[in-house]
């Protein structure tokens, strides 16, 4: 695999590029695994549990964006965080991941290069407000470098029963819906709905504090969601589509990464 062109010596001994190597990517499939799976209740095929890695098909054909730890090591002894990213415009392109959940026909019918994004994870040693920037500072830079015009993918909020997370799930509904011109929907059989409280039900303040710090990020980006969302038992989790307009993106928020996140390109 090609050398990130998101490479980037982090602060306090966090590096932020692309996998390198074959160690490098299983290294992120097995801390997949273990946040997936054991600490989240995930159920594994059998291949995955005899490996402890979390793989699909999808896994050849994307770009791994890799958080090290450079006190353990310089590759794969080091990895702590992780995204997965997969990009249209590559001759290895076939399908998105999110299309087995959401039609995103009208995401792609996008004119723009678009960017999914999916298998979001960090060791939990390593979940603080650095790891974080250090993923968002990785990301930025591949944005930057291939002119990504639109990001998505699945987010993920923990359970199965969406009656127990009517609060974001509404409070996504009413505040970050898609514009209908990019709008995905939840497939027919998967679709639950998200509008379960009206407006007046819900507190603003306390229904952020109930979204996953990952779904935050992308509504700090500008991001909107899509309609309907999706359980997903083998992962014991209940997801939403989000979908960032790279355009709607701050100045002030990627001021702050622009001239680190590029210097390797």
């Amino acid at each position: 695999m090609m050398k990130a062109e998101v490479d980037e010596a982090g602060v306090a001994g966090l590096e932020v590029r692309l996998a390198a190597s074959t160690d490098e990517v299983e290294a992120a499939q097995r801390l997949r695994y273990r946040v997936f799976y054991d600490e989240m209740g995930a159920m594994p095929t059998p291949e995955m549990a005899a490996q402890g890695r979390d793989f699909d098909d999808f896994d050849d054909v994307c770009d791994h964006l890799l958080v090290i730890d450079r006190s353990k090591g310089n590759g794969a002894s080091g990895v702590v965080g992780t995204y997965r990213l997969q990009r249209r415009d590559t001759q290895k392109f076939s399908r998105f991941y999110t299309a087995s959940e959401y039609d995103i026909s009208k995401i792609a019918a996008f004119p723009g290069h678009v960017l999914e994004l999916g298998r979001s994870c960090v060791d939990p040693a390593f979940r603080t407000r650095m790891t974080m920037q250090s993923l968002w500072r990785g990301i930025a830079g591949y944005v930057f470098s291939h002119n990504i015009d639109l990001m998505f993918g699945c987010a993920s909020l923990h359970g199965t029963d969406p009656a127990a997370l009517a609060v974001p799930l509404s409070f996504l509904y009413h505040n970050h819906l898609a514009p209908d011109s990019i709008r995905p929907r939840a497939l027919p059989g998967l679709y639950s709905e998200m509008n379960l409280l009206s407006p007046q039900e819900i507190s603003a303040r306390q229904a952020v504090v109930t979204l996953p710090p990952l779904v935050k990020g992308y509504l700090r980006l500008g991001g909107f969601v899509g309609d309907g969302a999706v359980v997903d038992h083998q992962f014991n989790t209940t997801d939403v589509c989000v979908i960032v307009k790279t355009d709607l993106i701050t100045d002030k928020y990627f001021r702050h990464y622009d001239r680190t996140a590029t210097r390797n390109l």
